[in-house]
């Protein structure tokens, strides 16, 4: 009897152990995911294959835009899951592009401050065709695509992506492409002055933004529009959780430069992790950079819950040391992942860099 106490004693103790050591890993294991744009056409044996090469490369998670259909989602979750991945469900929240419902709704669309609307005068390229965040009908029509999503059966999360304003300044480097100079907010790139927004605005702060001398430095009017895309984010979020999922999203590289650049404030959402595009050839920096941008968005999320992996543009590398080196600085900075663009991008030799990087991460923690 004693020797049998005894040996139920020690079980106990080893499944605390276990469990304790698997709780520690969780805690402390370093993600790593890819972006990736689905095609319907192709077949689940092909999908296979690749998601195998990511998880045998070191990937953790993929993070898969199906252009908001929630069929083809379903179809792609069990391949995945099967390989050992885990799915978010990557969606194009205020810019909708080709959207065939929206585009039967014209005043759906942002207005620029030279009066010209995203439904047929689009900033920048053909496809920033923007939504407006204030107006019940158009943001209830991006929520009810987030819900489509939330409720597909194994997704880890829904992921947005362009949840903010179009771009009122570009990344430095993109300028000589558009042969910009962008010194000011130019008007034709400051959005939304629909009637919607001017309104709203008008209700809260009796005066109109129409009439600012200058609304570059007019603080109501800017945190007008941060608060109008955080109001689409809280309401995502509660989305999400009703359907037991999490709420993740794609934002520039730290809260500052994001509300600088595209109206976009996420240490203020409610959201459970950011996935900062820390895209430093974007900007013409160097590569520590990216251990510099990350720093910045941990510290400003200082108390709160939300978590941060860090964007990494394959392109922009110069090699796989810098991919290595792009990793570590990271995980040094706070980072509790690291998120590639895209899938398209890894080679093979980058899939094995993660993978010894991902390993010897793993080797250090024990």
């Amino acid at each position: 009897m004693v020797k049998l106490y005894q040996t139920k004693v020690l079980l106990f103790l080893l499944a605390l152990t276990i469990v304790s050591c698997t709780n520690k890993e969780e805690k402390t294991a370093f993600k790593f995911g890819v972006w990736i744009t689905a095609d319907a056409k192709r077949t689940d044996d092909d999908y296979a294959k690749e998601f195998k090469k990511y998880k045998d490369g070191g990937i953790d998670e993929v993070l898969i835009n199906t252009k908001t259909d929630p069929k083809l989602l379903s179809r792609l979750v069990p391949v995945a899951t099967k390989e050992g991945l885990k799915v978010h469900a990557w969606i194009m929240a205020m810019n909708r592009p080709d959207d065939s419902l929206a585009l039967k709704h014209p005043d759906w669309y942002m207005v620029s401050k030279e009066g010209k609307s995203c439904f047929d005068n689009r900033p920048y390229v053909d496809y920033y065709q923007w939504l407006c965040p204030t107006r019940k009908e158009s943001r209830d029509h991006v929520l009810s695509l987030v819900e489509g999503l939330a409720k597909v059966k194994g997704v880890e999360s829904v992921h947005l992506d362009y949840i903010r304003f179009p771009d009122i300044f570009l990344p430095i480097s993109l300028l000589p492409k558009y042969n910009l100079v962008q010194d000011v907010e130019l008007p034709q790139f400051d959005f939304c002055y629909c009637d919607e927004c001017i309104k709203a605005f008008e209700k809260i702060h009796h005066k109109s933004p129409k009439d600012s001398h200058n609304t570059s430095i007019d603080m109501e009017w800017k945190n007008f529009r941060l608060n109008a895309i955080k109001s689409v984010v809280d309401d995502a979020y509660k989305i999400a959780h009703k359907n037991n999922k999490k709420l993740t999203a794609a934002v520039f590289p730290y809260p500052e430069m994001a509300d600088h650049m595209v109206r976009q404030r996420w240490d203020k959402w409610n959201i459970d992790e950011v996935y900062p595009m820390i895209y430093h050839s974007f900007y013409d920096e160097e590569i520590d950079w990216v251990g510099y941008a990350t720093k910045q968005g941990v510290s400003d999320l200082d108390g709160k819950q939300t978590k941060i992996n860090t964007g990494i543009y394959i392109p922009g590398l110069k090699s796989d040391k810098e991919l290595r080196e792009a990793i570590l600085l990271a995980k040094e900075n706070g980072a509790t992942g690291v998120t590639f663009f895209d899938g398209n991008a890894l080679s093979d030799n980058n899939l094995k860099t993660i993978k010894s990087t991902k390993e010897s991460l793993r080797t250090s923690l024990n």
